[in-house]
């Protein structure tokens, strides 16, 4: 749960969620996959690339890896294989790029998608600016199912893994001991909680969408917005969950 690896998770998912939703939007305006599809994989990948230079700089900082002293069998194959919350989060980053491109628009109103959304209005404050903001923009097309969806996933997400933080946090405490964090866990729980609070007041209270223009819920940009910041969000609070209560075993 380092800096550098949850840097690194989140960018390289964005790039891969940005991309899967440039490709889609190029076919659908009838350009020849032969073009679009190196196209935007080229994109993606440099963007993932620069992305990871930034982080590997920030993880070097830190000893990790070790320039002096590495040894190629640490590179073992259990480093690089997801856990459980990982999975699952993947899953629901899936499910929510399937609901905003296949099920959404479909089904702008029908009593599935009413039920849904009125009860994440109900429990998401910024469900109902982004209700309300698509609204005065007139440009609902199924995107405030598609955002009460993702928050749904968001909340389930944040619930499942709480459920596992003991184990997280004792994952953490012996990945410390092996490869200390160059922020110190103090520090490192410091931001992540940090950054939580902000991020949840501008996407869970929804003090961002409200200063957004029409303009910012259009293309990919209002994709990110709405099918995958909330996912973020909920792995951020989880991740600030696990590191403070990594420090409260260290004591």
């Amino acid at each position: 749960m380092g800096v550098a690896r949850l840097l690194a998770k989140g960018w390289v998912l964005v790039c891969f969620y940005a991309g899967a939703h440039a490709l889609r939007d190029a076919l659908l305006s009838g350009r020849d996959p032969v073009d679009v599809v190196p196209e935007v994989s080229i994109s993606v990948l440099l963007f993932a690339a620069m992305g990871l230079l930034f982080v590997g700089g920030y993880g070097a900082s830190a000893g990790l890896p070790r320039l002096q002293g590495f040894r190629l069998k640490e590179l073992k194959l259990p480093r690089f294989i997801p856990g459980f919350n990982e999975i699952t989060f993947l899953v629901f980053v899936v499910l929510s790029f399937v609901d905003q491109v296949v099920y959404a628009p479909l089904h702008i109103s029908d009593p599935v998608s009413n039920a849904l959304a009125a009860a994440i209005y109900f429990a998401v404050p910024g469900q109902r600016v982004v209700t309300n903001t698509l609204g005065e923009c007139a440009m609902d097309g199924g995107r405030v199912f598609a955002s009460a969806f993702t928050w749904l996933m968001a909340v389930v997400f944040v619930c499942s893994a709480v459920s596992r933080l003991k184990l997280t946090a004792g994952l953490i405490r012996l990945e410390r001991m092996a490869r200390p964090e160059v922020l110190g866990p103090t520090a490192l729980a410091a931001v992540l909680g940090l950054t939580a609070v902000v991020a949840i007041q501008c996407l869970f209270i929804g003090s961002a969408y409200s200063l957004l223009p029409c303009s910012a819920f259009v293309g990919v940009p209002g994709e990110l917005l709405i099918g995958l910041a909330p996912l973020l969000l909920a792995y951020l609070i989880f991740a600030a969950l696990a590191s403070l209560l990594a420090i409260g075993g260290e004591k």
